[in-house]
């Protein structure tokens, strides 16, 4: 068990340095240097070719596609592109390496030197050093079988599936963030899910973290001051959760700092995560560049894209994630608080979509972090997972607008929707829920509701007007609160006037 320093005591006494590498997987549909299927799942060793095996005599071949896709994600991140850069063996064994190298770019990245600006909390913004943006192939998959939680320690043998051996992937490597003191765990989460959400918005990976298409190594040390030279740093392995790279960046600075505290030395080593605690344990020392034998590889030409392609891409790039918020904070009129409630509840896209179905901004903020919100809360579902869709919502929005439904009655609706029941308007025909708006029947309902109360009409007469809530809520309870409130009072007040 390690010995934790509280986390406060620990960012007082020393200074936080982060880093990460973060790998994402391309959605290209064949492989980086093969024409294998790049797909998730699948029999186990079937979506193989000889390239992907490292059978010998088999030669890559570059995918034209995933070098767009490396390219693009260097633009987003404000990165320069290479005129020409090349690929490199990295060497070490491992049983889901076939070939016992990978095929990665060493000191020749296709982008470097960039930087991605995040928006914090506490409404600062961090700028976080991107060193480069590297293509490479990814390993097999591994599975032990026997030991304890899937690792290897324990187990009695292991199987390796070469399917996912070659799917072509962007590692980012980030120069050491510092100055990020006790913001050092919300920062990391902060990078890599703005990572996430611009590799979205490419197009270039669905960027589903459960699938392992964004993987994290959170690299943590610290040092007595920002002046100091940096400490030795420990690297939390293949971290594929938010919440999993808030925890280790928080326990290594923690773990850390009770060991410097006491005079030990930290280890440089690589380190596994433990979803179920937030905890992170020692793998092996950490191997340096120079053990890996970097050599260019000899069966690839070097890459050299285009001027005039980089700049086509460059002006093919979406609207990107922190210029949209921008925007959607303008447009809709939002303050820092809204906007960041907006974007923890997964809500700006349905949002936006809702808008665009004829909803008004505040409409559609309304159902989606309200109502709808509390039911996905209790599904235990994302709120994208929900069964109604932005067209609904707008539907069920504009018959508020339209005032053919109170609140109370959207509310009823709703719960039909989600249900299965059908669209807002199916809804309301089988329910009956529209407003009565019929001037006859409320004045009708209104006289009935004023003769059973005479004392009230006195009352209202006599100038205390508020007990015409007493005839309003016996008229919605007679309309089965169909009637439109402000119209009933309207109607009350008419009528003991008249």
């Amino acid at each position: 068990m390690d010995e934790l320093m509280d986390f406060e005591e620990a960012v007082s006494r020393f200074d936080p340095v982060i880093g990460l590498e973060v790998h994402v997987e391309l959605g290209t549909t064949t492989k980086m240097f093969d024409g294998a299927p790049n797909a998730f799942g699948g029999e186990a060793n079937t979506y193989v070719t000889p390239v992907s095996l490292g059978l010998p005599g088999s030669l890559p071949v570059v995918n034209r596609k995933a070098v767009e896709y490396a390219i693009k994600i260097g633009l987003a991140l404000n990165c320069s592109i290479a005129e020409s850069c090349r690929f490199a063996r990295k060497n070490y064994f491992y049983p889901d390496l076939v070939k016992a190298f990978q095929t990665s770019q060493a000191d020749e990245p296709i982008a470097s030197e960039g930087y991605l600006d995040l928006d914090l909390a506490d409404g600062s913004t961090y700028r976080f050093p991107i060193e480069r943006a590297h293509m490479e192939e990814d390993a097999g998959k591994n599975t032990h079988v026997g030991g304890d939680a899937g690792r290897i320690q324990g187990a009695k043998y292991s199987l390796v599936d070469y399917n996912r051996a070659g799917v072509p992937l962007v590692e980012i490597v980030s120069h050491p963030a510092t100055g990020v003191g006790r913001n050092a765990p919300e920062v990391a989460a902060a990078y890599v899910r703005s990572l996430r959400d611009i590799f979205r918005a490419l197009g270039v990976s669905e960027a589903r973290m459960e699938r392992g298409n964004v993987r994290a190594d959170v690299n943590v040390s610290l040092r007595e001051n920002a002046e100091a030279p940096f400490g030795t740093r420990t690297e939390t392995k293949n971290v594929n959760s938010f919440r999993g790279i808030e925890n280790a960046v928080r326990y290594e600075i923690q773990r850390q700092a009770a060991i410097l505290a006491t005079g030990g030395k930290v280890i440089q080593e690589t380190r596994h995560y433990h979803e179920e605690d937030g905890s992170t344990s020692s793998g092996r020392p950490k191997s340096d560049s120079e053990d890996y034998r970097y050599f260019p590889e000899p069966d690839l030409v070097p890459v050299k894209p285009a001027r005039k392609w980089v700049e086509e891409l460059r002006a093919s790039l979406p609207e990107l994630p922190a210029a949209r918020r921008r925007r959607i904070k303008e447009e809709w009129n939002l303050s820092a608080e809204e906007l960041r409630d907006l974007i923890n509840a997964g809500a700006i896209d349905l949002v936006e979509e809702t808008i665009k179905a004829g909803a008004s901004s505040a409409g559609a903020r309304k159902w989606w972090m309200g109502d709808i919100a509390r039911y996905a809360k209790e599904a235990e579902i994302e709120l994208d997972e929900v069964p109604v869709t932005a067209q609904s919502v707008a539907e069920l929005d504009a018959l508020v607008v339209e005032g053919k439904l109170t609140d109370k009655l959207a509310r009823q609706a709703l719960e039909g929707m989600l249900a299965g029941e059908g669209s807002a308007r199916e809804v309301v025909a089988a329910r009956g829920l529209e407003v009565v708006s019929d001037e006859g029947a409320l004045v009708a309902a209104v006289d009935e509701a004023l003769a059973a109360h005479p004392g009230i009409v006195e009352k209202i007469r006599g100038g205390k007007v508020q007990a015409a809530g007493a005839i309003v809520g016996a008229v919605m309870k007679a309309t089965q609160g169909k009637a439109d409130a402000a119209r009933v009072r309207e109607i009350i007040m008419e009528r003991v006037e008249g």
